[in-house]
């Protein structure tokens, strides 16, 4: 499958033909028990080894250009499994500045209960990234482009630094998805994906997943298979299914996106827009440099902080949770992925109550922008 473009591949990589019907998609496995007598690996869900598992992760692992891949039940088990299998207790990991919420309240209260140091940078500049290394350091993690403020992080720049210190980096790839952006071309070893959002793009799946070299997925494996975090094939037939149209629905999110976001940077009721796609953005030159596409998705505030009417007058867009289906939605960031944050917390990372994150959806661009300029 490596021969074909990536729209193919998406379509294609990882489908197990059906031997009894030759059907064109991966049979649904659902079984939870399975037959061991003079077989060599003994498969159970839990051991991310069933059909359907290795069906949706090898092609995340195909779209992503690294070995292999595993599958979770969300993106924090996938987080939370990739980090807890190579931290121990006296080790230390570097963070970003500027994390999904999720995350970001799994680190201060969960690391610290497991004895493991971690360090979140003040900015993702290279000397603050070089200044944060210490002997016990094992790991560097980076979210770009960022939730909710879709700020970039140099992905070659922490890959050099990471290789060079004997670190493993993790990157979280979910708002560029793979149609987006391949961190494993820029050398980053471990790619993590929110498979809730744009690989299943459609709003009715919880997962998650990570990808990278054989070696490192088995060491994974080998310690994730205690927490229990595997999905169940069900999910993973329709997360295979839904994969097939990954870059029809976020090239589309893409160009509707971009369109959507010059319309804001320019309506007298916004005072700011946060989008990396646009011209005028400081980071869009690396953006450029490291993306395919800019992303569906896009933060903005108004010069009225009241964020909560303004939604509210909204009629096609819909205020709501999660991101990257098919559906434009709305929410204030504040109060929905890192509402676990106080608010000193938030004002650090540049969270207002008025921000509003966008997620674009597929619907015709002019029909998004009339509701927002009804709304505004």
């Amino acid at each position: 499958m490596n021969n074909l473009k990536p729209e193919s591949q998406a379509i294609h990589a990882g489908t197990i033909p059906d031997p009894e019907t030759g059907g064109t998609n991966t049979p649904l496995y659902p079984s939870t028990s399975f037959a061991y007598l003079g077989r060599d690996e003994m498969a159970y869900p839990r051991y991310f080894n069933i059909p359907n598992q290795r069906a949706v992760a090898q092609k995340i692992a195909t779209l992503e250009h690294t070995e292999e891949a595993l599958v979770f039940s969300s993106g924090m088990a996938a987080v939370t499994s990739t980090l807890l299998s190579f931290l121990t207790k006296g080790s230390h990991v570097i963070f970003q500045h500027g994390l999904y919420g999720g995350t970001y309240n799994w680190v201060v209260h969960g690391l610290p209960r497991l004895g493991i140091e971690y360090t979140i940078l003040d900015n993702n500049a290279a000397e603050a990234l070089k200044n944060a290394v210490k002997e016990n350091t094992k790991l560097v993690y980076i979210e770009t482009p960022s939730n909710p403020l879709l700020r970039l992080t140099d992905i070659g720049m922490v890959a050099g630094v990471s290789r060079k210190g004997g670190l493993i980096s993790v990157i979280d790839n979910t708002f560029a998805s793979p149609v987006n952006q391949n961190p494993a071309d820029f050398g980053i070893d471990l790619v993590l994906h929110s498979a809730t959002k744009y690989l299943g793009g459609h709003s009715d799946i919880c997962a998650g997943a990570v990808a990278g070299s054989g070696s490192l997925i088995d060491k994974i494996r080998h310690t994730t298979l205690n927490y229990g975090g595997s999905l169940n094939a069900q999910m993973c037939h329709l997360l295979e299914r839904s994969m097939k149209t990954l870059f029809v629905r976020v090239e589309k999110q893409n160009e509707n996106a971009r369109q959507i976001a010059a319309f804001l940077s320019e309506h007298p009721a916004v005072a700011n827009v946060y989008y990396p796609g646009l011209i005028n953005s400081a980071q869009y030159e690396l953006a450029e440099k490291q993306m395919k596409g800019f992303g569906g998705m896009l933060s903005f505030e108004l010069k009225n902080p009241d964020s909560v009417d303004f939604q509210k007058r909204l009629k096609l867009i819909h205020p709501s949770v999660s991101l990257g289906g098919l559906d434009s939605i709305i929410c204030a960031p504040a109060i929905t992925s890192h509402r676990h944050l106080s608010k000193k917390e938030r004002e650090k990372e540049g969270i207002s109550d008025g921000l509003l994150r966008l997620s674009v959806g597929i619907e015709h661009v002019d029909d998004i922008i009339a509701d927002l300029k009804q709304a505004l």
